[in-house]
């Protein structure tokens, strides 16, 4: 029986390595194509922050609990950051549109505090302890400041985190598909190296010379 000749088992693995990465090289560009657009754009949104105007909004809103729920809050919990009790963190999204549920609260003599980060923006509800006067504010930055924050993670919860961890490991998957395909195609593109090297070295000597 003849086997294959060594060079034509080396072009057959190529072949079948390149394929395998061209594959999961534009896969993965499509699933992060538009992640890494966005990332990119609000990477010069957070470079340039101080320089970007921004017209905060606010909006105030106002209610009354009701004196049957109201009850709940009179005794102090045991601990002080414990969230309001499950009816009357209902009764709050249905009378100033903030759902509070399960948020760490502010626990005083006087009132109960809740803080309700998101991202663009920054929102609160207060309920006085004594009369069940409901407060709240929320304050809308806009949409580049909302942009910065979805970037960063800020505030956006357990699915945006998950999102950016998925989204981080294909862009991972992306670029070392994409250092692997220059690999193969580096002996008929003499540049290929070199320009792999300038974009590590220009980095770390702007960074060197400086960021202090």
């Amino acid at each position: 029986m003849r086997t294959a000749p060594p060079r034509k088992k080396r072009t057959s693995a190529r072949g079948w390595w390149l394929k395998q990465l061209h594959t999961w090289h534009w896969i993965s560009a499509a699933v992060s194509l538009i992640g890494m657009l966005a990332f990119a754009v609000t990477g010069v949104t957070l470079n340039h922050a101080a320089s970007i105007p921004a017209s905060p909004k606010v909006e105030d809103r106002s209610a009354t609990l009701a004196p049957s729920l109201l009850r709940l809050l009179k005794p102090t919990p045991a601990q002080s950051d414990a969230p309001l009790p499950a009816a009357v963190a209902r009764a709050v999204e249905n009378a100033v549109g903030l759902d509070a549920a399960g948020r760490p609260g502010e626990w005083s003599d006087a009132e109960v505090y809740v803080a309700l980060p998101r991202p663009g923006g920054d929102a609160w509800v207060s309920i006085d302890r004594a009369s069940g006067a409901i407060k709240s504010e929320v304050t809308s930055q806009g949409w580049i400041s909302l942009l910065n924050d979805l970037h960063k993670g800020r505030n956006t919860g357990l699915a945006w985190r998950l999102f950016l961890d998925a989204f981080a490991v294909a862009a991972v998957v992306f670029t070392l598909t994409g250092l692997l395909l220059l690999h193969l195609h580096s002996r008929h593109r003499r540049m290929t190296w070199p320009l792999v090297a300038l974009g590590f070295l220009l980095p770390l000597v702007v960074a060197i010379l400086f960021i202090h």
